[in-house]
């Protein structure tokens, strides 16, 4: 199993898994363009497949190339608060990536962490990725490398150290109704992340 950056971009260009830094919890990851890889992903972390899977962006610009059709008021949106520590919930019309949105094909979960160090580098050279975090169904969120359980350990190519993180999940925003819903409090401001959405939208 590797630990370096280069092995898990090899192993992600590869398609297999990863555990790699975010700027909350560490994820299990894989790359965001092919329905196999993420299906062992499922398979691994135990998770229902009618659950849906981040995608994971290394910028505002990456993610519009990914999902065209958020350009507009989904893009005003994802700008106001991210990079950052939340999951935004946007239209997903073309239904893209249909192998990781779960029971709401017509909607994606979308990330793009404020990451430096490992994490960074791994997620500048894929571009995007299919995340979830590196625990097992109700566990702990992982805050170190060794919080990640032995059985996903053991199935990943490589497990990227980016020292301690903050261990507490993304806020998750739901942004395809008519007015945003808080699906998750988390790590993020969820009031502050209301209120500069409602601005954005404004104008």
């Amino acid at each position: 199993m590797r630990s370096d950056v280069a092995g898990a971009v090899a192993a992600i260009r590869a398609g297999e898994l990863v555990v790699i830094p975010t700027d909350t919890v560490y994820g299990l990851a894989c790359t965001a363009f092919g329905e196999e890889p993420a299906q062992r992903l499922y398979a691994l972390k135990g998770r229902d497949a009618i659950q849906p899977t981040a995608l994971v962006a290394a910028s505002i610009d990456v993610l519009v190339e990914c999902v065209p059709e958020l350009r507009g008021r989904a893009e005003a949106a994802a700008r106001a608060v991210l990079p950052g520590p939340y999951t935004l919930v946007l239209p997903n019309p073309e239904r893209r990536f249909r192998w990781f949105t779960g029971t709401r094909p017509d909607a994606i979960g979308v990330r793009v962490p404020d990451l430096a160090g490992p994490g960074r580098e791994v997620l500048d050279a894929v571009g995007a990725l299919a995340v979830t975090s590196a625990n097992l169904p109700g566990g702990g969120d992982p805050r170190l490398p060794a919080d990640v359980p032995d059985v996903i350990r053991a199935g990943v190519a490589a497990v990227v150290d980016g020292g301690e993180l903050p261990g507490i999940s993304s806020t998750v925003i739901d942004l395809t109704g008519p007015e945003p819903a808080v699906l998750r409090e988390g790590a993020g401001d969820a009031d502050a992340a209301l209120e500069r959405i409602r601005v954005a939208r404004a104008g």
